[in-house]
């Protein structure tokens, strides 16, 4: 049981995932009948999702680094307590401020807790298959947009926002509970350490924040970054582009949808490549075909392009994305996993804030969306260049080297 137990862990990552990046990222339907019933602005509205953003970039940090102190499922649960409160203020709220603070901050600092613990607790179970396993547990993320935004939905036309909502932070406390009841550190981490617990935390402590300031973070953190930076200005303004190019809004809408499809096989099937041809390589080709990938939208105008485009895009970005967790496992010792893919969470979440406010500026300024591809491209290209100076593999960055191997292959 033990040597298979790693893929339980991955299931339980992937439903936890789900669950919860799609409670929280099920705002935008609720923005319509939110704005109706209370009269709030949809900006105001939507400026809770923005303060989620940052607040979940920062969190995702601490939580993170709590993970490796106290281990994933704690963390896990403790967020859990702090997403269903988040969600039930703010289903409750009456006024703005305090939806703001409960969906920005309360459900925003919860859902920077789903990554990096779980990533790492999945990475310590896995030898073999590890690029598969990670990226099957990220495939919760991609999943979440269409199960619980269309759920979210139906449940807002039956009963209202207040009531969807409220029934949603309920049902994701109950699966995200018994979800991570089913998370376990792998037994090659939880091994006594020798020294006497009065030194050895201090020491432990010392040896995560020096992994921070290693070459093989910063080279990792910042490709992460431009990485982010490149494909989140034309995701958030593709919809716009293609109604720019005289697409209906529902027809420009469902582009998401064929990139998120292509994003759920892009992390299967760079998954697998990456564990029988390197995880570099696969990155760096994946960083390279997402740089051209932006650049063509310059010379995209009708619906069935953009979608072709899409499906190769959510191929690229969606399957590279889970490979940077396991790239980071070849340089550092399980017992720091959880303080440095937290760092690499927090710049990413930078990243991507960086692409949206950037494209708005540009197509304000040059009244035309091909300097936002035209950059993002630039962009792209840099983070596959820099990928070419990730380091050769060496075990375990600032990290006690860990006896023996992870139990699952």
């Amino acid at each position: 049981m033990s040597r298979h137990y790693g893929w339980v862990v991955v299931a339980a990552g992937a439903l936890i995932t789900c669950v919860a990046m799609g409670a929280m990222f099920a705002l935008p339907v609720y923005l319509q009948p939110m704005a109706e019933d209370t009269g709030w602005s949809r900006a105001g509205i939507s400026a809770a999702m923005t303060v989620g953003f940052i607040v979940m970039g920062i969190s995702g940090f601490m939580w993170g680094t709590l993970s490796d102190r106290i281990g994933a499922r704690p963390v896990v649960l403790m967020a859990t307590v702090l997403l269903g409160a988040g969600l039930l203020l703010a289903s409750q709220a009456h006024d703005l401020l305090v939806f703001q603070f409960a969906y920005g901050g309360l459900v925003g600092a919860a859902g920077g807790a789903y990554f990096a613990p779980i990533i790492s607790a999945t990475l310590g179970w896995f030898d073999k298959n590890r690029s598969l396993a990670v990226s099957l547990v990220s495939i919760g993320g991609g999943i979440a947009p269409m199960v619980i935004t269309p759920f979210a939905s139906y449940l807002i036309e039956a009963n209202g926002w207040r009531s969807a909502m409220l029934s949603i932070a309920i049902g994701a406390l109950i699966v995200i509970v018994l979800a991570a009841l089913l998370i376990r550190r792998a037994p090659t981490v939880t091994e006594p350490q020798p020294a006497p617990n009065a030194v050895a935390e201090p020491r432990q402590a010392s040896k995560a924040w020096s992994a921070l300031r290693t070459p093989q973070f910063i080279v990792l953190a910042t490709v992460f970054f431009l990485c982010c930076a490149a494909h989140s200005g034309p995701i958030f303004h593709t919809v716009s582009y293609a109604m720019i190019c005289g697409a209906s809004a529902l027809a420009a809408a469902s582009i998401y949808s064929v990139e998120g499809l292509a994003g759920l096989f892009g992390r299967v099937i760079f998954g697998v490549l990456a564990d029988r041809l390197g995880v570099r390589r696969v990155i760096v080709a994946g960083l390279a075909l997402q740089a051209v990938g932006i650049y063509t939208y310059i010379y995209v105008s009708e619906l069935p392009q953009f979608y072709m485009l899409a499906a190769v895009l959510g191929l690229a970005y969606g399957g590279v994305m889970p490979l940077y967790s396991v790239l980071t496992r070849d340089y550092f010792s399980p017992r720091v996993m959880g303080t440095v893919l937290g760092g690499m969470a927090m710049t990413s979440s930078i990243g991507m804030a960086f692409g949206p406010v950037g494209g708005g500026w540009l197509y304000d300024t040059f009244g035309t969306y091909h300097w936002l591809y035209i950059a993002s491209a630039g962009i792209g290209l840099a983070a596959a260049a820099l990928a070419l100076a990730f380091p050769a593999k060496k075990n375990d960055v600032d990290g006690d080297q860990v006896p023996g191997q992870p139990v699952a292959a």
